[in-house]
């Protein structure tokens, strides 16, 4: 076991090791101010404080961050070491920086707590981040600097002198997706289609309402196939908004056609609720959603996404655990692709504003294909590039590969012509290599 002393303890560093040691490094762990019982440990002894209190020990001094009960700016200044990023720089210990407290920051999302420009969709911008602004955002940071960490530890407590395995958490692909828009033309009415059709005149419209092709945005059968073929186990949002408007433009949840389309795939597959933008503004709409979708599937409703990625700290996650969700899959950025918390697994949201853990199991994506088209105008070549990128970075750090995909991508519309290629030629990646 893992022992670490320091002078007071505080639910900061409690969530912090907790997260680093059992979560990260699968090993046990624990917390203590008694000094002569942290002498007399005969296992791994991390003193996260400024005083020497055995010979052999490994010594992290902290910042101080982890002992606060303020949110406050912080004095945060990157440098270089060990090839990567870090910051909290400290002298004369083991270790270049307080792992604690930078790993606590960064998970926390700390810096959306403070004062920060919002984007036009009233969310915190990613320009803003720290990770953007030191260019690491595209790595899963935090889980490098807990290999690091165990191998620096590991040298001065060899494990087979100590009896102790670290046990990393093996590679997962989890591909997600959001059925914001289920139907291109099919079950939207024959109102919505007319005024669809003097807007912009087509024949496919008419062919599909017809019944004579295929809806352009029906790619649920094939993948389907794809996800039994290559043994996957995909999560499901559906949009499931009461009424329609600028932002949520799915079908009714009321027609039989949805209905069906969630029951399909609430059969063979996890579902989640992808709470509309009008839920953002009237709290009272995620509850009565989510328990509409509860109806449809006939089981409880514990994850979620936000539609547009829409939410912000604490506020954000503090109603999702009032409406009985424990499962989230919104931490990444609607506006460009990267590790927003700068990890690659998933870990519980620590709740700053009320200095707590909570029981919501946060679960990070770092790809979304609307962001590599709309918003980094990247080819369904390059965005392919990208999608290679944060497989290898996630696969070398033993991490969990969340990905966001949009059925509408993957169907028969001719501006998406080249994406479900580039997809079945990533998932045929995925498949050789683990």
């Amino acid at each position: 076991m893992v022992l670490i002393y320091s002078h007071i303890t505080s639910p900061r560093l409690q969530y912090s090791c907790s997260f680093i040691f059992k979560e990260l490094l699968g090993l046990d762990c624990a917390i203590t101010i008694d000094s002569e019982a942290f002498k007399k440990h005969d296992g791994v002894c991390i003193n996260y404080s400024d005083t020497i209190i055995r010979d052999k020990e490994f010594n992290v001094e902290n910042v101080g961050l982890l002992f606060e009960i303020s949110i406050k700016e912080q004095p945060v200044h990157c440098f270089e070491t060990n090839s990567y990023k870090a910051f909290f720089k400290i002298d004369n210990s083991d270790f270049t920086f307080d792992i604690f407290a930078a790993i606590f920051y960064l998970i926390t999302r700390y810096e959306e707590y403070l004062p920060h420009t919002k984007d036009m969709y009233g969310r915190y911008a990613h320009e803003n981040a720290l990770a953007f602004k030191e260019d690491f955002l595209q790595l899963p940071l935090i889980n490098t600097w807990a290999k690091d960490f165990i191998d620096v530890i590991k040298k001065k407590f060899p494990p087979t002198e100590y009896q102790y395995k670290s046990q990393y958490s093996k590679f997962r692909f989890k591909p997600t997706y959001d059925i914001d828009i289920a139907y291109s033309y099919k079950h939207k009415g024959f109102l919505r289609n007319i005024g669809g059709f003097f807007k912009s005149p087509s024949v496919e419209r008419i062919k599909v309402v017809l019944g004579l092709q295929k809806d352009p945005f029906d790619s649920y059968t094939w993948l389907h196939e794809m996800h039994q073929q290559n043994k996957l186990q995909p999560v499901y949002f559906f949009l499931m908004a009461e009424k329609n408007s600028l932002y949520d433009k799915n079908i009714s949840p009321d027609k039989n056609a949805m209905w069906q389309l969630i029951k399909r795939h609430a059969r063979n597959y996890p579902v989640g609720i992808h709470p509309s933008w009008q839920s953002g503004d009237v709290p009272s709409l995620l509850k009565k959603e989510k328990e509409y979708l509860a109806e449809v599937i006939e089981k409880e409703v514990t994850n979620s996404r936000q539609h547009y990625i829409r939410f912000n700290l604490p506020e954000g996650y503090q109603k999702l655990i009032d409406a009985g969700i424990t499962d989230d899959y919104s931490m990444g950025y609607g506006s460009i692709n990267g590790f927003r918390a700068s990890t690659a697994s998933s870990f519980f949201w620590y709740d700053l504003q009320n200095e707590k853990q909570t029981s919501l199991r946060v679960h990070p994506f770092c790809f979304m294909e609307a962001n590599s088209y709309y918003e980094q105008h990247f080819s369904a070549a390059q965005a392919y590039e990208e999608l290679l990128h944060y497989y290898n970075v996630c696969k070398a750090v033993n991490g969990t590969l969340i990905t966001i995909w949009h059925n509408n991508f993957l169907g028969t519309a001719k501006e998406f012509a080249s994406w479900k290629k580039m997809y079945e030629e990533f998932i045929g990646v995925v498949r050789r290599e683990t």
